[in-house]
């Protein structure tokens, strides 16, 4: 049976699927990808949970709802979840800092990407607890932390403070107006599918999940390496800036023309960054929501995002 956060979700399912705003995050494409790797990794009680949090409209599909935080980040009631997408760093330092870094445009602290997955997680930990005196939304947690898991992982998430993470950064990719952070949210999945795939995202998802079990990437443990759930979001946001730096913004000036070049060099970066953030998502969905014995560093006292924000519901 859905919880009762799954049904407060599913009122404004038909809503959100019918009509939302632009966002600025990984795909759909994008982000179904993350969350149907992910799904796919499950273990049976992780499995199971997750059904029973999603609302009854997603069909027990993860994927159907990786979105929604996208779709409702503009909503009146949602709107203070607008910096939880992604990490503003200085310009050029190619560094990311929690402490100087993960806070809102007004400073409040832990308002960002990092923040958000460390906070969502230790609210999923409370499923195990039974559903008598919940203080959070475990649905809202659920589909916050698929979401965020995949932002975090998507580069020009974690870019630099001038240009909003190339979002101002002007160009052409191929013959047609873009940014920079469209470019890697979008433009290079929708290239590679049109191109490779016929446009079949299933065809695509198969060759992602083939390298993840027995291809190119299956002797990647070092994904899954992850001692403490509350620090491994500084990790993957610092691997972000990294990669937004040397493949990012590399070369590329406002007004540049990408193409050919630019797309065969980075496609396996958004492939394995799309790949990791599945990976990890599984993990951290079986490590919360599982069988598996919480670490006492997995456990940290939640923040109540919401109730931060109540002044605003």
């Amino acid at each position: 049976m859905a919880s009762s956060g799954a049904f407060m979700v599913a009122a404004v399912l038909g809503l959100v699927l019918a009509s939302a705003p632009a966002a600025r995050a990984w795909s759909t494409e994008g982000h179904m990808l993350t969350c149907q790797i992910a799904q796919d990794l499950l273990e049976p009680a992780a499995a199971q949970a997750v059904k029973n949090l999603l609302p009854e409209e997603a069909g027990g599909d993860l994927s159907a709802m990786c979105v929604w935080p996208d779709q409702v980040r503009h909503w009146y009631k949602y709107r203070w979840t607008s910096p939880l997408h992604f990490i503003d760093t200085p310009d050029k330092a190619c560094t990311f800092d929690y402490a100087r870094d993960c806070h809102d445009p007004s400073g409040a602290k832990d308002m960002c990407v990092a923040g958000a997955v460390a906070n969502f997680t230790s609210q999923l930990m409370h499923y195990k607890q039974g559903s008598a005196d919940r203080k959070y939304n475990l649905t809202e947690a659920l589909l916050f932390l698929s979401h965020f898991m995949g932002d975090i992982h998507q580069p020009m998430h974690v870019g630099f403070t001038s240009d909003m993470g190339g979002n101002s950064v002007n160009l052409r990719w191929f013959k047609h107006k873009s940014n920079l952070h469209h470019v890697w949210d979008r433009e290079i999945i929708l290239t590679v599918l049109a191109e490779r795939y016929g446009k079949d995202m299933a065809a695509f998802r198969k060759d992602l999940q083939h390298n993840i079990t027995k291809g190119s990437w299956s002797d990647e443990s070092s994904w899954k390496d992850c001692a403490d759930l509350m620090s491994c979001p500084t990790k993957y946001a610092t691997e972000s800036i990294g990669l937004a730096c040397k493949w990012g913004y590399d070369g590329v000036h406002d007004g540049d023309t990408l193409s050919e070049d630019y797309f065969g060099s980075r496609l396996p970066i958004v492939t394995r960054r799309i790949a990791q953030g599945g990976v990890r998502l599984a993990m951290f969905l079986n490590r919360a929501l599982g069988d598996h014995k919480a670490h006492s560093r997995d456990v940290a006292a939640p923040v109540n995002l919401v109730a931060a924000h109540d002044d605003e519901l």
